[in-house]
């Protein structure tokens, strides 16, 4: 590992300039055989190794085309074994479902208004709904904005992955603040834990009964309910699109880069359990001429992201079975973040369409 405390004085963190961005990593000694740059903003393979000069290794880039990125550094030692690192020159960290990478925003990046905005941070609650379907009961925390109680009618808004939403794209903070200002009306959140949700989220039948015959209707009853929105990220969003088309219990949609997987531009994912499932759902969404109960459904995904074609060719498909859909591209990733800040316009829209 590099020695830090020899290391020459080097600007901290990547550096951007004009068009282009500089990675740096102190070695003076020369102890690393390599590093190399982990990424997943489009940049090409065959040019993401640094090269070692004057004790500092450096890689650069041409600028890609997001506004921020996520990477991590991976670094061979002499013997040839690999270590991936984030940056130890970037204090700037982004927190994932599979642990932190260094975070750098490129200049005019912004982040959301709303996570400046301080308020009373609502109540939660677990409640705890037994399904048939799992054999097993389904702990959901049900948030409400402060002031709110059970018995006013209001929007509930139903999200797969909820803890890891609120925990990595803040969430709730999101509906706090907006609640909080009058922005949004007042509704509440379920967050709905993920399980062994590869299985779960894959077009699961069992689970979608679970979620349309048990948990909703419970919910309904725990308090009082005007309009049902599901939301969902990556397998997450697949999974809600299939409750809403097999059981017809929601009454909108927010998908974040779903994975729609389609034969022609994710063959890559076939090392994936329910690659096939997952193949044979989106195609009978496809295929279809109609559905008989389309809802409003917002879209997004990240400009360079491997999902981003199947979420063109599902948002076309929808549409033209009577969804009022609407697909917003953001220049960014597969990540919570990304998905963060693409809360606010584009949920917030669709919620104060079906809240009103």
């Amino acid at each position: 590992m590099p020695h830090a405390s020899s290391a020459p004085a080097l600007r901290p963190g990547p550096e951007v300039e004009g068009c282009f961005v500089t990675f740096r990593l102190a070695d003076r000694d020369h102890d690393l055989a390599g590093v190399r740059l982990r990424q997943d903003v489009g940049l090409p393979g065959d040019h993401l190794d640094f090269a070692w000069a004057a004790g500092v290794w450096e890689l650069l880039v041409e600028l890609p085309e997001v506004d921020r990125m996520e990477y991590l550094l991976e670094l061979t030692a002499p013997d040839g074994t690999t270590t991936t690192v984030t940056d130890p020159g970037n204090p700037s960290r982004a927190a994932g479902a599979f642990g932190d990478k260094s975070a750098l925003e490129m200049p005019g990046y912004r982040p959301p208004l709303w996570l400046a905005v301080r308020g009373p941070t609502g109540r939660r609650r677990t409640v705890t709904v037994p399904t048939r379907s799992l054999g097993e009961d389904l702990d959901v925390v049900l948030w409400s904005p402060a002031g709110l109680q059970d018995d006013r009618p209001a929007a509930l808004l139903v999200v797969h992955d909820g803890p890891e939403y609120d925990q990595l794209a803040g969430l709730t903070t999101y509906l706090t603040a907006w609640t909080g200002n009058g922005t949004l009306p007042p509704l509440r959140a379920a967050l709905m834990p993920p399980g062994p949700r590869n299985d779960r989220y894959s077009a699961d039948g069992p689970y979608t009964r679970a979620l349309c015959l048990a948990v909703l209707p419970r919910l309904r009853d725990e308090v009082a309910t005007t309009a049902i929105v599901g939301m969902g990220a990556s397998l997450g969003a697949l999974a809600m699109l299939h409750a809403q088309r097999q059981g017809q219990c929601l009454d909108a949609l927010f998908l974040q880069s779903g994975s729609f997987f389609h034969p022609r531009h994710d063959a890559h994912e076939r090392r994936f359990a329910q690659y096939d499932r997952v193949v044979r759902s989106v195609a009978a969404v496809l295929r279809s001429e109609g559905h008989p109960r389309p809802v409003p459904t917002v879209m997004t995904c990240g400009t360079v992201e491997e999902n981003l074609a199947n979420n063109r060719i599902m948002a076309r498909a929808l549409s033209a079975q009577g969804y009022d859909v609407t697909l917003r591209e953001v220049r960014d990733g597969h990540n919570y973040p990304a998905w963060r800040d693409a809360l606010d316009p584009w949920l917030t829209g669709l919620l104060r369409e079906v809240a009103r």
